[in-house]
């Protein structure tokens, strides 16, 4: 058993690199097209030049490697039908699905690195990413943010800085924070030259406070004797950098976590916005298992095409790939008009083709 089961991995796992190779190429070399010149122009060490392009690619690898993952399960399954290798396996007693074992389990070790993709490594470097192009491939430029806000509309309170010190959130220069009143009236300014979070406080370096009255006038300055300390922790301040992150980056490019952070945190959202969001954030929930469901549906379609034509068999495959997909905006839209609630809209394109899916599957057993 041993013996089939590292037979059918590197029978599966050949195809499967070259197919994710092959679509992770196409995108690169869309990218050069647009951006060649300026690479070569700005000098960027091999090592950026390969982060670059791997934060550019992390937002879209969700939907290559369900993609690679279906061809490359079609090959094989064809395959081993066409040299009667699936009858034979049979015949000696193996169970059906200890023969498709070895390619579900590549299957769900693909859909965890989505999963660590989406959560960990886009919501940082996509981000750097698009600095960088947008800074002209100058990484001095892309390190120097335009201008941070963050609008905390639960405790009133509005940060403003000149950039991010680093990818994280955690780290703020020139940082200016206004308190205001229930009404609307500015109630006090906190200005620093640095903000730091550690250990969940903020730490702001030269902090100086201002209070002011109704009118806007500025009543009191800050203590003679705080003011003298280099470093103030404000305890009072519950923003987290993830949060400040969220409203300064691109929505696709934060995580489940921040996501839905910010939209407890944010309770003045519009109903369409709120739906939009919460859409969002359980469609990135669910993506990782669109690996594992392609699978699922490309193993009977994959024996099918070897049972009889190739072309019907990958034309059914293909069909049932961009029906899933056909599915999952119809339900995007229909969540985000209001139509359906957002989370089964996320929820159902996936139950639904899991059980066409079974249905299938075990018609072949």
């Amino acid at each position: 058993m041993k013996i089939l089961t590292r037979y059918v991995f590197r029978e599966f796992l050949v195809p499967y690199t070259y197919c994710l190779i092959g679509f992770l190429s196409i995108y690169v070399l869309f990218e050069l097209f647009g951006s060649f010149g300026r690479l070569m122009e700005s000098d960027l060490p091999f090592s950026a030049v390969v982060r670059f392009f791997a934060g550019y690619l992390a937002p879209f690898f969700h939907y290559l490697a369900p993609a690679a993952l279906m061809l490359a399960t079609l090959y094989t399954m064809w395959n081993f039908c066409r040299h009667s290798e699936l009858v034979a396996m049979r015949a000696s007693g193996i169970g059906f699905f200890a023969i498709v074992k070895p390619v579900l389990t590549i299957a769900f070790l693909t859909a965890c690195f989505v999963a660590w993709v989406n959560e960990c490594y886009m919501p940082r470097q996509s981000q750097w990413a698009k600095r960088l192009k947008a800074a002209r491939f100058d990484v001095a430029r892309a390190a120097q943010a335009d201008e941070i806000v963050y609008e905390n509309s639960r405790d009133n309170r509005t940060w403003t800085a000149d950039a991010l010190a680093d990818d994280t959130g955690a780290h703020l220069r020139n940082v200016r924070i206004v308190i205001s009143r229930p009404d609307g009236t500015r109630r006090s300014l906190v200005t620093a030259g640095k903000a730091d979070y550690l250990d969940g406080e903020w730490w702001l370096e030269n902090a100086q406070v201002s209070a002011y009255d109704t009118n806007g006038v500025e009543t009191a300055a800050a203590d003679t004797e705080l003011a003298k300390l280099k470093l103030r922790v404000f305890p009072e301040f519950r923003e987290r950098p993830g949060d400040i992150l969220v409203q300064n980056r691109d929505w696709q490019y934060s995580n489940v976590r921040q996501k839905l952070r910010f939209l407890r945190r944010n309770s003045d959202f519009s109903p369409a916005a709120r739906r939009d969001g919460l859409y969002d954030a359980v469609a990135q929930i669910m993506s990782p298992f669109a690996c594992i469901l392609i699978t699922f549906l490309a193993i009977p379609a994959g024996i099918a095409s070897g049972r009889q034509s190739v072309f019907k068999g990958i034309l059914g495959a293909l069909g049932l790939f961009f029906a899933f997909y056909g599915v999952v905006i119809a339900g995007m839209v229909a969540a985000k008009q209001g139509w359906i609630p957002p989370i089964p809209a996320a929820i159902a394109p996936y139950i639904l083709f899991f059980l066409l899916g079974l249905r299938a599957f075990y018609r072949q057993r």
